[in-house]
């Protein structure tokens, strides 16, 4: 089953550390391309976080953005008792010299930087439950995109069936060529009064009829059809190899089209190109 290259998902824990948020999105691109945003305290999980998307993920561009809001607990706060009693002897040693020192208040000493400290969170600690919680988005991020693969796949399909509606219609033109050619061909000679050496005519009938020739066209694009339902029967990622069926049939559809012998085969051979321009569309997003 195919699966899209965009997708998004979210997953969102708390434990008794924090609660920790992942936002994974991602859109198609021709190689795999991770970029893991991570807070500073977890910016040692880079290696791993690469590694984990690109085992669930082929191809595209994932954006992976890690929010941890750290839980409030009174014994993560520590003061700088040194530091706090060197400013209080200076404040004395400053008021020594003032005639109406102000009062000193312990908020004002809490205000100064680096008084008042947070614990530095255990990192171990905390690489499981993000690791883990990462797991679960991926797994999302994967429900996503088969989902979204099932319905590209659909619509493919849609596309498939009306070429192949073409091709059965061209074939059946080409069927009638033959005789539409002869009777053009007497039409303009009768139009010119001369005499038909029929042995001539036969040979520029003949002439015209293999420039016209579309058979081996249309079997090809059977074949690129064909070719492109086996793979979306496939279970491996089938985007570059649809991308590169969209090229042949399109170089097939063009070369229908520079042999179009009427405005109906023309017409019919710019609905081809339409379907198959779709159908491009769409392949771009594959896996």
């Amino acid at each position: 089953m195919p699966a899209s290259m965009t997708a998004y998902a979210v997953r969102e824990a708390s434990t008794e550390a924090g609660t920790f948020t992942w936002e994974l999105r991602a859109v198609n691109h021709r190689y795999l391309d991770v970029q893991p945003r991570l807070p500073e305290t977890l910016r040692a999980l880079e290696p791993q976080v690469r590694e984990r998307v690109g085992g669930a993920v082929g191809r595209g561009r994932v954006e992976c953005m890690l929010r941890f809001t750290p839980a409030d607990r009174a014994d993560s706060i520590e003061v700088d008792e040194a530091l706090v009693s060197a400013l209080v002897d200076a404040c004395h040693t400053i008021d020594a010299h003032i005639t109406n020192p102000d009062r000193l208040y312990s908020l004002d000493l809490l205000r100064y930087p680096g008084v008042v400290r947070s614990a530095e969170p255990d990192r171990e600690a905390l690489s499981e439950p993000a690791l883990d919680l990462l797991d679960s988005a991926l797994d999302e991020l994967a429900a996503t995109r088969a989902e979204e693969g099932r319905r590209l796949k659909a619509l493919l399909l849609d596309r498939c069936e009306r070429v192949s509606e073409l091709v059965a219609e061209e074939r059946r033109h080409a069927n009638r060529v033959t005789e539409r050619l002869r009777e053009r061909l007497l039409e303009r000679l009768h139009a010119l009064e001369v005499d038909v050496d029929e042995g001539r005519m036969e040979q520029e009938l003949a002439y015209q009829l293999q420039k016209l020739d579309v058979s081996e066209e249309l079997d090809r694009l059977d074949t690129h059809i064909a070719a492109i339902r086996d793979a979306l029967d496939s279970e491996e990622p089938v985007g570059r190899r649809l991308d590169f069926l969209m090229q042949e049939l399109n170089r097939e559809a063009n070369t229908l089209g520079s042999k179009s012998a009427d405005a109906e085969r023309s017409q019919a051979s710019v609905e081809l190109k339409v379907l198959i321009e779709q159908m491009r569309e769409q392949v771009q997003n594959l896996e």
